[in-house]
């Protein structure tokens, strides 16, 4: 049983880790603290089984920490996507600007207007006045994280939506905007126009493109 209960330990362990680490939604992540349950009550039964009451000790607080992981995601994170969610159908179905979370808006796929994936949203820098978002960043290229470009996007050219955002830039576009550094962003979206240099996506070209947007 207890070699069972080992590779049962294992196995759960590594793919619980896999979906928490992914981010790939509340959900999923919550499932992952299932999973996690699952490994650290056969890791406290492989400890009970062979005598290692250390083994038991340590796995019986991260069942606890796992529950907790459990409710955290499952139970609270998840009620408020679903509010989110419900607010946008709402939205969408009644006569006032349709609403999107933007919680959602990290990890989003950026679709241009082949309905082609150029870019996944990273984060966005609002306004401390109220006056909406400055810019929102985008990131293109790489694998896996590993060699991947940042550029700073006017929300202009992008209608937001819940889940996926489009855009009227192309991917060559937005490759040729200005990278960023990860570990420093402008205090403008201003400051980078400023410094674009002229060919490829010009400013001009940008500006136009924000001003024919369709919203």
């Amino acid at each position: 049983m207890s070699e069972v209960a080992g590779w049962v330990a294992a196995a759960a362990t590594v793919i619980a880790a896999m979906m928490t680490a992914a981010n790939l939604g509340s959900r999923i992540t919550g499932y992952g603290f299932i999973v996690f349950v699952i490994g650290s009550l056969c890791w406290t039964t492989v400890g009970l089984t062979s005598g290692q009451p250390s083994l038991v000790a340590t796995n019986a607080f991260l069942t606890i920490v796992n529950l907790v992981g459990v409710w955290r995601w499952l139970g609270r994170q998840a009620k408020f996507d679903d509010g989110g969610n419900r607010a946008a159908q709402r939205s969408a179905a009644a006569r006032v600007p349709t609403l999107f979370s933007t919680a959602s808006l990290a990890g989003s796929q950026v679709l241009d207007s082949d309905d082609e994936v150029i870019g996944s949203v990273v984060d966005a820098m609002a306004k401390c006045d109220g006056s909406g978002l400055a810019y929102v960043v985008i990131c293109e290229g790489g694998i896996g994280g590993v060699g991947e470009r940042l550029h700073a996007v006017d929300p202009q050219l992008l209608v937001f939506g819940q889940g996926q955002i489009r855009t009227s830039l192309t991917a060559a576009d937005l490759a040729d905007l200005l990278e960023l550094k990860a570990d420093s962003w402008p205090e403008s979206l201003d400051s980078v126009m400023s410094r674009r240099q002229q060919g490829g996506a010009s400013v001009n070209h940008i500006s136009q493109m924000a001003s024919g947007l369709v919203h």
